[in-house]
């Protein structure tokens, strides 16, 4: 078992959306499947990374993991989800199965060479999924703020009531500040950026789908990547994918002031652990 701890220093193809890094472009894509549209940001060359978005926001969060990530020689793919953006796709009596098809459609629109799936929280559902469904096109399964086994209900709540935009904002801000962020990080910032009608798709996928189905991420390597301060992931509990699966399967990094919020609370010590896994595979 291996286990590091990282403190953060603080429709159109092809469609040029940003410079990146040295003579690296930014784009936007759009890649479709069987009725569904997605809208895919790419960035770098190398080897394949696929970004996957928390419940009910967008894959933008991941910029600064992502431009890190990509000026490390990788190819990084971040996959909008359905509803979101020029995303489109059936929202209704959907499973983990249907967006995990539209991450193989992504890295089969890239070439078909195997993946690291990235997902964070929400998006670690999809990236597992994907791992069962289509082991042939994952590499790796990275977990960024990913829940235990048998979450505390109290905190699930929290995340339904913070993820709202129809509760009171008084309300949201006390419980994105219990699970999202860390003491001292400012969660005012995502009383904004949930976007309800893909938060409420995804919580039925999520329901759908049996937790048997996907726990295991097929075979795959997995770095898992905790906050600290992340109740979702408390430190009794860190080590149980290791004893589930073993140490030589499992990597365990715990990162010191991040919560569940941890893409935007501390990017540049995400993609550190994600890219020193990453060139060890």
């Amino acid at each position: 078992m291996q286990r590091l701890a990282f403190c953060a220093a603080a429709g159109a193809l092809a469609v040029l959306a940003q410079t990146r890094g040295v003579g690296e472009k930014r784009t936007r894509e759009i890649v479709r499947r069987q009725g569904v549209t997605i809208e895919v940001i790419a960035e770098g060359r190398g080897p394949l990374f696929i970004l996957l978005p928390s419940l009910g926001r967008d894959s933008e969060e991941f910029d600064p993991v992502a431009e890190q990530v990509a000026a490390a020689k990788f190819r990084v793919l971040r996959p909008q989800p359905r509803g979101f953006g020029r995303s489109a796709g059936p929202m209704e009596n959907i499973t983990l199965h249907d967006l995990a098809r539209d991450v193989a459609a992504v890295i089969e629109h890239e070439g078909g060479s195997p993946a690291i799936l990235a997902g964070h929280a929400f998006g670690h559902f999809v990236a597992k999924m994907t791992a069962v469904d289509f082991p042939k096109l994952v590499r790796g399964v990275i977990l960024i703020g990913a829940a235990q086994k048998k979450p505390d209900p109290e905190v699930q709540r929290s995340v339904s009531i913070a993820s709202d935009p129809a509760q009171p904002e008084s309300e949201r801000l006390k419980h994105l500040q219990r699970v999202f962020f860390a003491p001292g990080n400012d969660a005012r910032p995502w009383l904004t950026g949930f976007h309800l009608n893909v938060r409420n798709a995804e919580i039925v996928a999520r329901d759908s789908t049996p937790q048997d189905a996907y726990w295991a991420g097929g075979s795959a390597p997995i770095l898992d990547i905790q906050g600290a301060n992340d109740p979702y992931r408390p430190e009794s509990s860190s080590q149980e994918l290791v004893e589930e699966f073993g140490g030589i399967r499992v990597m365990v990094v715990r990162v010191p002031h991040a919560a569940h919020a941890i893409i935007v609370e501390q990017p540049r010590a995400v993609a550190d652990a994600m890219i020193a896994w990453a060139r060890q595979l």
